[in-house]
């Protein structure tokens, strides 16, 4: 027997519910704040990823899927979002649109990760970004919005970390210090880390490995380092949550794991907190832009993984709205009643009524359990008798109790109770 190949997943028919669910509020909340939809491709050239997340992070040195096209083109499946619509956004002259820009996807993406609960190969991400401005209040405002929005779908107990990773101007003298901080304790670091100390110390501090956690957590936070500029960023979002009434925790470890991220970087928890917890996170990627070879553009975002989030409503018992049933289950017993039938369900389609025919020869009561089970309000019967006489065997499934009905008036008796009572 054929498997879903390691690290993906069926999403069965009980639990789309969820995910449409997260995506149809996404959609709201993305209008709700004037944010557009924009659609990238699935597949980009390689070295957009390369350049843009950055050569160093575990993403492109690990964990792309890469492969050489037929026309000897060297592309990848989307790893993540932003640098697609930064491409989009340069390539497309978006700058000429009134700045920010702010635009939203739904969208698949694609590493090659170790698999675990909440965590795929592929998987679905909400990815919200505001392009065109630097000003925190914009930082404030994507924040807000994916906090309101976790709220919405009714996740509780939510937690948001927070930090700034400074600029340019700041980040070296950072990087100085924290070079000195771990060079004693090079042997007692893992691998990566000893290579991180070389070509990427920031990520030094995103380390999960539990032997690097003493030193990683005695390191000197960022936001004790920031120049002036990035100090007044920072202290300018933190009013800005204030006044939403969003608390921040201080996270002097938080970094993310992307290259491009400058000044603010956050992650937003639910109640129940593990390793792969976060629902989500993002920050400002000022100099995103200017790697991919355009002009200087300041830009924030974050994105939502789906597949967590649809983990955390199940976790806290969240009733989501459920998939769409058949209104009507239209059977027949006998071969000379299949032709009625059929025309009964086509007529009830017609005006927008959802039925589910049943098809097969199977006996009366094998068709009652079929119209239970299906979850229809309502089952329509036709066998010999009501061939003969122009009727149908109504039955609305919350009363149990059957009618012989004429046609016409079984139809508006379905569609009166589909529309409050009128035709």
């Amino acid at each position: 027997m054929y498997q879903a190949p390691r690290g993906t997943q069926d999403v069965l028919p009980e639990d789309v519910p969820y995910f449409a669910y997260v995506e149809e509020v996404a959609s709201r909340f993305a209008a709700l704040y004037a944010y557009e939809e924009i659609r990238t491709p699935t597949f980009e050239d390689s070295a957009l990823f390369r350049r843009g997340t950055g050569e160093t992070t575990d993403i492109v040195e690990k964990q792309m899927y890469s492969f050489t096209d037929k026309g000897n083109s060297d592309v990848t499946l989307r790893p993540e979002a932003t640098p697609s619509i930064m491409r989009a956004y340069l390539q497309h002259g978006l700058h000429n649109r009134p700045q920010p820009l702010r635009l939203f996807q739904l969208v698949n993406c694609f590493r090659y990760d170790r698999p675990q609960a909440g965590r795929w190969r592929e998987f679905r991400q909400l990815d919200v970004e505001a392009i065109g401005e630097d000003d925190p209040a914009l930082d404030g405002e994507l924040i807000t919005l994916f906090w309101r929005f976790c709220e919405a779908l009714g996740l509780q107990n939510l937690s948001l970390e927070l930090n700034s990773i400074g600029d340019p101007a700041c980040r070296p003298h950072y990087l100085d210090a924290l070079r000195a901080h771990y060079e004693p304790h090079e042997e007692e670091l893992c691998g990566d880390c000893r290579r991180r100390l070389v070509v990427n110390p920031l990520r030094l501090l995103d380390c999960k490995v539990p032997s690097c956690q003493p030193v990683a957590d005695s390191a000197p936070p960022f936001f004790n380092h920031l120049c002036d500029a990035c100090r007044d960023h920072f202290a300018r979002l933190q009013a800005a949550l204030a006044d939403e009434g969003i608390p921040a925790s201080l996270n002097g470890r938080l970094v993310r794991g992307l290259d491009y991220y400058t000044r603010t970087v956050f992650e937003l928890f639910p109640a129940k907190v593990s390793a792969q917890a976060a629902l989500g996170g993002g920050g400002r990627y000022d100099g995103l832009a200017e790697q991919l070879g355009g002009r200087h553009v300041p830009a924030v975002g974050f994105a939502a993984g789906i597949e967590r989030l649809v983990l955390n409503l199940k976790d806290q018992n969240v009733v989501v709205p459920g998939g769409a049933r058949p209104r009507v289950y239209v059977g027949h017993v006998g071969p000379k009643a299949e032709p009625m039938a059929s025309e009964f369900a086509r007529n009830l389609r017609s005006r927008g009524v959802s039925v589910i025919r049943a098809v097969g020869e199977r006996s009366l009561r094998a068709r009652l359990r079929h119209a239970d089970s299906a979850g229809a309000r309502w089952t329509a019967i036709f066998g010999d008798e009501e061939l003969q006489n122009g009727t149908v065997c109504l039955r609305d499934m919350t009363a149990k109790e059957p009618a012989t009905l004429p046609i016409s008036q079984a139809i508006d008796q379905i569609i009166r109770a589909d529309h409050g009572g009128t035709k």
